[in-house]
């Protein structure tokens, strides 16, 4: 239940005890849909190219589709919103693998994933402009700035989290049981827990005051200082897509495709505890530096995928891998709801969350035919280059911000 104002109540108290754990369990769904639909198809159809065309499909449905479920948040309440998307997003992954094992054209497929990414529930920008309501709204405005600052961190610790263990619990359910289950899975936990969180007492806060200063206009997105975070973590999703696609086409050569979301999941070791354990970083070591440092463990660990040889080797590539790319999505978040331009934190954070899904799908599609034309040593490449992009945005982003010092 959420509680009445306090200066002195923890977030957790005025959000009630029950809103982390549900809106953290309802972002996992968004981060199966990509990693479920590629294993499903490639199990049941049996090629690699067209799992990541459907991966793909997932990613462009949202991110043309998302800022308008959000904006339509924005005007109606999220939970007008979230109830019948949610549900809507529910019957469409139920309904994935009766079409995929059936005889259904590839298209009837295709149109399938492009569905359930366009009705995919926008939980986490939702959860944050949910807790920026209520630190603003009931909170004493003297702990606004570090209580911003903290929750800001855990909602992308979060975020970076649930997109290792979407794909992890994936991997585990595709090979414990069979790949059509973990689409089933996203449909139960879509159904259960994203109705849920719209149901929670949160849903009907509002940020708006009528002494709250008008939006920025929406040119102020195009802002290089902001851009340069976009590209940066689309260049993550091109990382995630990259690096699975390849991942399972490594794994289907060793006899096992299903298993390659499992495997995925190492990186989650140190990603998890890192993406946590940000907030202890010293203010002395910049956003800025974190994103370079990272960047640049990224990039090696991604070199030395490229040359891996063995299911052992690869799986103890990806748990350092790990070590990068925690620190560096919290950072990017970070940066992005930093440089937000006036009222328009949720758009910013919509944007942020559908660049990781669209490189992560576009990544899936290209590195899918790479693989089945070129093969799988030529696809394995490719995570290199998705982290080439992270560390060359990380550059500009410091070139940026020096510039804008000296003025």
């Amino acid at each position: 239940m959420l509680q009445a104002r306090s200066s002195g109540a923890s977030l957790i108290a005025l959000a009630g005890r029950s809103y982390f754990p549900i809106a953290f369990i309802a972002r996992l769904p968004f981060a199966m849909m990509v990693v479920g639909v590629l294993t499903l198809v490639v199990a049941a159809r049996d090629s690699v190219a067209l799992g990541g065309v459907n991966s793909a499909s997932v990613g462009i449905g949202s991110a043309l589709f998302g800022p308008l479920v959000g904006a339509a948040a924005d005007r109606y309440g999220q939970r007008a919103v979230l109830v019948p998307v949610g549900l809507a997003n529910a019957v469409l992954l139920g309904a994935l693998p009766f079409v995929v094992q059936s005889t259904a054209p590839d298209l009837a497929v295709l149109a399938m994933s492009f569905l359930i990414g366009a009705s995919a529930p926008q939980v986490a920008p939702m959860s944050r402009t949910r807790l920026v309501a209520i630190i603003r709204n009931r909170m004493d405005p003297k702990r606004h700035e570090r209580v911003l600052s903290g929750t800001m961190a855990y909602e992308s610790a979060a975020d970076e989290t649930v997109f290792i263990v979407g794909p992890f619990l994936v991997g585990v359910l595709a090979s414990a049981i069979a790949p059509w289950v973990a689409v089933a899975g996203a449909s139960v936990l879509t159904f259960v827990f994203v109705t849920a969180f719209a149901l929670h007492p949160t849903g009907r806060l509002s940020l708006g005051h009528a002494s709250d200063p008008r939006p920025a206009p929406a040119r102020e997105l195009l802002r290089p200082r902001l851009v340069v975070v976009v590209v940066g973590i689309l260049g993550i999703g091109f990382f995630f897509g990259s690096t699975l696609t390849s991942l399972t086409a490594f794994m289907a050569d060793h006899g096992g495709s299903s298993r390659a979301g499992l495997l995925y999941g190492l990186m989650g070791i140190g990603s998890a505890g890192l993406a946590l354990g940000s907030a202890a970083f010293p203010r002395a070591f910049r956003l800025g530096w974190r994103w370079l440092l990272f960047g640049v463990v990224l990039l090696a660990s991604s070199v030395v995928f490229a040359t891996a040889d063995s299911v052992l080797a690869v799986g103890v590539v990806l748990a350092v891998m790990g070590i990068g790319i925690g620190p560096t999505l919290v950072t990017q978040y970070s940066l992005g709801s930093d440089r937000s331009p006036v009222g328009r934190s949720a758009t910013t954070m919509t944007i942020l969350g559908s660049a990781v899904i669209v490189g992560q799908s576009v990544a899936s599609a290209v590195v899918g035919e790479v693989a089945e034309r070129a093969g799988t040593p030529a696809a394995m490449a490719f995570p290199a280059v998705s982290a080439a992009v992270v560390v060359l945005a990380a550059v500009v982003n410091l070139v940026l911000s020096r510039r804008d010092a000296v003025r």
